[in-house]
């Protein structure tokens, strides 16, 4: 796939087929993820994987409250938790660049995954606290976000339905609200 065509046509995944994914493909998408460009080339991301059907339903139950909106992560094969390294920061004009790095990694991985056929979602409705103190990760990490990942489902749950119509995930402002030319 070209990359406007991954880009046009990604959406966030809320149901999943139960096949794994294959190591290699997972590989490619880690090294995605591992290349993309960062603030004096730190690196701050850090990526805890989770592969099988117990360890992902262990980490929903451990997302908080919040979190409850997360349960369909438990259909997918596989989830990854996104975290910066507070350490690898390089601060620019009173901004830390440990989160835009992250971000753009963890985007870089979801792209690569779309255009391989396996579709993602990426969350931020969870507690940091109750995620942190479960996976117990040093204090120097923040979680970014975590995104469930997995070969797209045909047909929607009424859940995934319900989330998507509620977040309003396809409308998207028109450039003239976000563009201005000098």
């Amino acid at each position: 796939m070209e990359i406007k065509a991954v880009i046009n046509s990604r959406h966030s995944v809320r149901n999943f087929l139960p096949h794994p994914i294959p190591h290699d493909i997972l590989q490619e998408i880690l090294e995605a993820g591992q290349n993309a460009p960062s603030a004096q080339n730190k690196q701050p991301w850090r990526y805890l994987v989770f592969q099988g059907k117990d360890k992902i339903s262990e980490l929903a139950s451990h997302c908080g409250l919040i979190g409850l909106s997360n349960y369909f992560i438990k259909t997918a094969p596989c989830v990854i938790v996104a975290c910066a390294n507070t350490q690898a920061n390089v601060r620019i004009n009173k901004q830390d660049y440990y989160l835009v790095d992250t971000a753009i990694s963890f985007h870089q991985m979801i792209l690569t995954a779309w255009s391989l056929g396996i579709g993602s979602c990426w969350m931020a409705a969870f507690s940091e606290k109750k995620v942190r103190d479960y996976l117990r990760i040093p204090p120097h990490w923040r979680i970014v976000a975590m995104s469930p990942f997995g070969y797209p489902a045909e047909k929607k749950s009424l859940y995934g339905k319900f989330l998507s119509a509620a977040s309003n995930s396809s409308e998207r402002l028109p450039l003239s609200k976000i563009i201005r030319f000098r």
